[in-house]
């Protein structure tokens, strides 16, 4: 039986879905304004194992990925540019053509790591109409504020805001100043941001509150229950996701519905480069097709993340993925020799046991990569049998192992 470790109880849980073998499953896809770069795509990999899994244990998934293409500034605070914003003036093109360019290089990364599309692809600009009914929703309800910047939900309201971080936040409002015209609290998020004055943005349009465009929270919560309902089973993101953009996301859901938002969330821990994390702030971003033309292979880093359990830290280097594209070309060669030797009478039964018992067990791919490999030196198991469990194990792990010959 699976169990997944859930953000919101900071426990492991026997994952129980809301309706029956079907499971609604979000995961927050990426800003458009650039490449994605490798920490990103270790999120996207760890969000693929989960989905993966579900499916071998016959849960039947509707996966939802969103593409912010407006609305996510610099900051996570609602201060700096739009993001859109600032990839167009770099790159002397409009915002539309930005996300579109680099909306297709990130199918294009998930493609080349062997990881499955979701059932459903949303755009948040595709989805204003539903962002401007959900403000409305809050407002209605008393839940948000007009300030000279935009319109604001008041924290304050939200009983529970702040439970899936464990913000302290008494804390947080006698420590901070508030740097946002006219927002109230700290921990108050925009829902709507008004187009500055004497500017015309790209991406803009009419609201019930004036010229602007979406925040960044609101575009989530918006798409995820108009194709997931307003309760659903799964939420995925990096871990960076948890103080903020996950916590505004079950605050106004859950102001709007009066109903639980989400029942397990999960976060994937960061790549980091010499003790920090790998981010496009910090200008240590590495792409994947950068490592492409350093003559690695993609799933030769989608190895390289398997070893590492998706809720810990993993320190990247060329080293590390050097050694992982080692043992990635040795495990092709051990599954090629299968076809062509016969060795071996005894079945594989309780290394594909052992193998899901691990993945089952919050998604232990290193152990399940330990399993993997101690079947492969085993020379007692037929190697018939051997190697169609290596192809029972690769639908969760997902490296090609069934195209080798």
């Amino acid at each position: 039986m699976l169990k997944v470790y859930n953000t919101l109880t900071r426990k492991k849980e026997l994952f129980k879905p809301l309706h029956g073998k079907k499971v609604g499953m979000y995961t927050c896809g990426l800003t458009v304004y650039d490449y994605a770069h490798i920490g990103n795509l270790r999120t996207y990999i760890f969000e693929d194992i989960l989905k993966r899994v579900l499916l071998v244990n016959n849960y039947i998934v509707k996966h939802v990925m969103n593409i912010t293409d407006v609305g996510h500034l610099t900051s996570d605070a609602d201060t700096g540019e739009d993001k859109l914003e600032k990839g167009s003036r770099r790159e002397g093109k409009s915002a539309w053509e930005i996300a579109e360019f680099y909306t297709k290089e990130f199918k294009k990364d998930i493609a080349r790591l062997n990881i499955l599309e979701p059932s459903v692809w949303c755009k948040a600009t595709g989805h204003i109409k539903e962002q401007v009914e959900l403000i409305k929703k809050l407002e209605k309800k008393g839940f948000t504020y007009l300030t000279e910047d935009g319109a604001y939900f008041d924290s304050t309201k939200f009983k529970d805001y702040g439970r899936l971080a464990h913000l302290d936040i008494e804390g947080l409002q006698a420590g901070m100043r508030i740097d946002v015209r006219g927002k109230k609290h700290k921990t108050d998020f925009a829902l709507w941001k008004f187009s500055p004055k004497n500017e015309k943005r790209q991406m803009e349009w009419e609201s019930p509150w004036g010229i602007g465009f979406p925040g960044w929270h609101i575009e989530c919560s918006a798409m995820a229950m108009k194709y997931l309902g307003e309760s659903f089973d799964i939420h995925c993101g990096g871990i960076d996701h948890v103080p903020v953009h996950h916590t505004n996301e079950i605050a106004q859901a859950e102001a709007a519905t009066g109903k639980k938002f989400v029942k397990y969330w999960l976060h994937g821990e960061f790549l980091t480069l010499k003790d920090e994390k790998i981010s496009k702030s910090k200008g240590n971003s590495i792409t994947l097709e950068s490592l492409e033309r350093d003559g690695f292979n993609p799933l030769a880093y989608r190895y390289l993340c398997l070893g590492t359990h998706y809720r810990k830290q993993l320190a990247f280097s060329v080293e590390a993925l050097k050694n992982a594209e080692s043992g990635f070309n040795g495990l092709k060669e051990r599954v090629a020799g299968l076809l062509e030797i016969s060795h071996g009478k005894g079945d594989a039964g309780e290394y594909e046991k052992r193998f899901l018992d691990a993945v089952n067990d919050d998604l232990n791919t290193p152990k399940g990569l330990a399993v993997l490999w101690g079947l492969l030196k085993d020379e007692s198991v037929d190697s018939r049998k051997k190697y169609d469990a290596v192809l029972n194990f690769d639908k969760v792990l997902g490296l090609g192992l069934g195209e080798i010959k």
